[in-house]
């Protein structure tokens, strides 16, 4: 039986568009729950002008997003987490931390719910993230993410080694730092 969706329904299909199923799921489900309706000659034309509607829509707000969309490509963003040893964060990168840091760099809102991440990122290394501004406008940005436990090994070493025969606290202290760091 063809229907056509009056709202978004999950495996099936977007509001507006035309889907062949079968009769007692029409029947028994999507029509009484008010999902979809019978695809009569009337039914169908409507849904075409509501789609057509829409494309003019979408397209609108793509042509007006598309300076937004180029100042976000490319950008590069990096972030520093505690990380164990194999890699693995200790906490996460969320949507919310990705579109914060951008919306600081290029100086306009970005919602969280723009960034498209499956889960956290919850991982050190490179990470390629999609920001979903309108319709096919999809610029891609790099997300970096650094163990700054690197960091408190290298600033330990560095110290205990400029500090080097020096004996005094200061030395003791990065000594014991450094120690404890791993290193």
């Amino acid at each position: 039986m063809k229907v056509v969706l009056r709202q978004d329904v999950e495996k099936l299909g977007e509001a507006g568009s035309v889907q062949n199923v079968s009769n007692g799921y029409a029947r028994n489900y999507l029509i009484p729950q008010g999902l979809a309706v019978v695809a009569t000659a009337g039914e169908l034309k409507t849904a075409a002008h509501n789609q057509a509607v829409k494309d003019r829509k979408v397209l609108r707000q793509e042509q007006q997003l598309q300076s937004l969309a180029d100042k976000i490509s490319g950008q590069k963003l990096s972030f520093t987490a505690r990380a164990g040893e194999q890699g693995r964060l200790f906490g996460s990168v969320t949507a919310a931390d990705i579109a914060e840091q951008l919306s600081r760099n290029i100086g306009e809102e970005i919602d969280r719910r723009k960034v498209m991440l499956n889960e956290p990122i919850r991982q050190t290394g490179t990470h390629t993230v999609a920001i979903h501004l309108v319709g096919r406008l999809r610029p891609e940005i790099t997300v970096t993410v650094e163990s700054d436990r690197q960091d408190e090994k290298e600033n330990a070493a560095e110290t205990a080694e400029r500090l080097g025969g020096i004996p005094n606290e200061e030395a003791q202290e990065a000594n014991a730092a450094a120690e404890e760091a791993g290193v």
